[in-house]
C-alpha cells in the first residue's frame, strides 16, 4: 500500500522534487511512498487530508501564514499527519522564512546559525561528520555517521520534543540538536536544519554513505499508527495526479484561445462561502489572493507580449519551472519576473555567510575529498577558503549584494558569541575553550566590520 507524500512548492522552497531532488524521490517512490508537488494556497485541513507526509523543504524568502500554520498544526494533531521541516544554515533569518513559527508548536525551535566543524568533517568546515545519537530510535536506526552538509542548530523548547543528533563537541556551536522529533496528539514531527544533506550529487548530499537510509527512516517513522489505520481502511482519499502544463510550445490560435481565452459571453456562477473570525485572518487571506493574482498576471503580460512579437502561430515560452494544473482551475506559478527575482536571490545567496558549496559528485563516502587531490591537508589545519572576487571587478550591484550578505554575517557572528557567553555563564563551556572561541569570533567580527565599512565607501562613489 503506497503511502503519500505532499513536497510543497508554493513557498519558494529550495529543495524540489523535479529538480534537485530526484534522487530522494526516486528512492521514496521504490519503497511505497509516492511523492507529489504540493501547490495548494493557502493551505488548509482539506487540502491535507489526502496526504500522509507534508514536507518544507528549506522556504526561500518566504513566510508560511497563520492560517496555513494553523490548518497544518490541526492536521497534525487531529488527522495523523506526518510533518517534516528541512531548513539551512543562517535559519529563518538567513532565508527569510519563518519555519520555527510551525516547529515552535511542536516544542523545537531552527537557530540563526550554522554549523561548522575544523576537525570532523568531509573535507570543509561546513560539512561536519555527525556520529552523536543520544537514544535509540527507528529514524537513527542503521545510521553510522551523517554529512551534515550547510546546516543550522536546533533547540528542544517544549517538554514533548527531543533531539536525536547532536553536533560534536569540535563543532561551533557544539553540542547542540540537529535532529528533532515530537509526537503530538495523533502526529509526529521531524525538524532538521540541513536541507542540503537530501540534495542531489554534491558531496555531503543524498548520495553521502548513510543519508539515504536517514531518509528513508525519517519516513517510515512520520507514518503514524492512526495514519496507516486510516488508510488501511480507505477513510481517506487518494491525491488526484497532477497534470504538468506543457509551455514549451503554445500555440496562440489552438492552445490559448480555447483555454484562457474565453470564445463567448457566458457568465459563469461561483458559490463561494468562509468562515473568518478576525480582521487580521481576512487581511492575509486577501495578500495570498493578491499575490496568486499578480502571479497570473504577469504569466498573462508574457503571453501577451509573445504574441504580439511572433508573426506565426507557434512561438516558444521559455519558464525554469514546471506550471502544474489542479482540479479546474490552473495555477500558473513560473514567471519570467519571478525568474529574475530569483536569480537575483541566488546571487545575494552566493555572497552570503552561508553560501553553498560547488556541486561534487559523490557516489560514497570517500576517505579524500576531490577538491583535496592536489594538496595533502592535515585535517586538523584550517582549509583556506576560496578566493573571493575582486573589488575592482564587481558591479555596484553586485558590491551592494556582498554588503548585505556580510551585515548578515555580522548579526550571525554577533549571536555566536551571545551563545558562547551563555554557555561560559552557565559553566558549560571552560575559560579555555571560551577565551579561544571569543577571541576566533571577535576576530571575524572585525574583518567583516572592516570589509562593510570598505563596501559603503565604494557604494558612495
Amino acid at each position: 500500500m503506497p503511502y503519500h507524500i505532499a513536497f510543497d512548492i508554493s513557498h519558494k522552497p529550495r529543495g524540489k522534487i523535479d529538480e534537485n531532488f530526484t534522487e530522494l524521490r526516486d528512492y521514496l517512490n521504490s519503497n511505497d511512498f509516492m511523492c507529489y508537488n504540493f501547490l495548494e494556497v493557502p493551505i488548509t485541513e482539506e487540502s491535507l487530508t489526502p496526504y500522509d507526509i507534508l514536507v518544507f523543504v528549506c522556504p526561500d524568502f518566504a513566510r508560511i501564514s497563520s492560517l496555513e500554520i494553523r490548518a497544518i498544526v490541526n492536521w497534525v494533531k487531529n488527522s495523523g499527519g506526518g510533518l517534516l521541516l528541512l531548513s539551512h544554515a543562517g535559519g529563518d533569518r538567513g532565508r527569510g522564512s519563518n519555519l520555527s513559527e510551525i516547529s515552535d508548536q511542536f516544542g523545537i525551535a531552527f537557530e540563526n546559525d550554522q554549523v561548522l566543524d575544523e576537525r570532523l568533517n568531509l573535507g570543509l568546515e561546513n560539512i561536519p561528520l555527525i556520529s552523536s545519537f543520544n537514544i535509540p530510535h527507528p529514524i537513527t536506526a542503521g545510521i553510522g555517521s551523517l554529512c551534515y552538509r550547510s546546516g543550522s542548530s536546533l533547540s528542544v523548547i517544549g517538554s514533548g520534543a527531543f533531539s536525536l543528533a547532536d553536533s560534536n563537541e569540535t563543532s561551533e556551536p557544539f553540542s547542540c540538536p540537529l535532529i528533532c522529533v515530537s509526537e503530538t496528539e495523533k502526529g509526529r514531527v521531524c525538524c532538521i536544519g540541513s536541507y542540503e544533506m537530501f540534495r542531489d550529487k554534491i558531496g555531503g548530499g543524498f548520495q553521502c554513505k548513510d543519508n539515504p537510509q536517514l531518509g528513508l527512516n525519517i519516513f517510515q517513522w512520520l507514518l503514524s499508527d492512526y495514519r496507516i489505520e486510516l488508510r488501511a481502511n480507505a477513510d481517506i482519499p487518494i491525491p488526484a495526479t497532477q497534470v504538468p502544463f506543457d509551455s514549451s510550445k503554445i500555440s496562440v490560435e489552438q492552445d490559448i484561445a480555447p483555454s484562457i481565452i474565453p470564445t463567448d459571453k457566458r457568465s459563469i456562477a461561483i458559490d463561494f462561502s468562509m468562515k473568518i473570525s478576525k480582521k487580521s485572518e481576512l487581511v492575509e487571506l486577501l495578500k495570498i489572493f493578491q499575490n496568486q493574482i499578480n502571479a497570473i498576471k504577469s504569466t498573462i503580460d508574457i503571453l501577451v507580449e509573445k504574441v504580439v512579437g511572433t508573426d506565426t502561430d507557434v512561438f516558444e515560452l521559455e519558464t525554469s519551472e514546471t506550471i502544474q494544473s489542479s482540479d479546474d482551475s490552473q495555477k500558473l506559478q513560473s514567471t519570467e519576473k519571478e525568474e529574475k527575482n530569483s536569480s537575483q536571490e541566488a546571487d545575494k545567496v552566493k555572497k552570503h555567510i552561508f553560501e553553498d558549496l560547488e556541486d561534487t559528485t559523490l557516489t560514497a563516502l570517500p576517505t579524500k575529498p576531490k577538491s583535496l587531490e592536489k594538496d595533502e591537508i592535515d585535517s586538523e589545519k584550517t582549509l583556506k577558503p576560496p578566493p573571493k572576487l575582486k573589488t575592482k571587478d564587481k558591479t555596484k550591484n553586485e558590491l551592494k549584494d556582498e554588503k548585505e550578505g556580510l551585515e548578515t554575517k555580522l548579526t550571525s557572528v554577533q549571536d555566536l558569541l551571545k551563545f558562547i557567553d551563555k554557555k561560559h555563564t552557565s559553566g558549560k563551556l571552560n575559560d579555555t575553550e571560551y577565551v579561544k572561541r571569543s577571541k576566533k569570533l571577535q576576530s571575524d567580527l572585525k574583518k567583516t566590520k572592516k570589509r562593510i565599512d570598505i563596501l559603503s565607501k565604494l557604494l558612495q562613489k
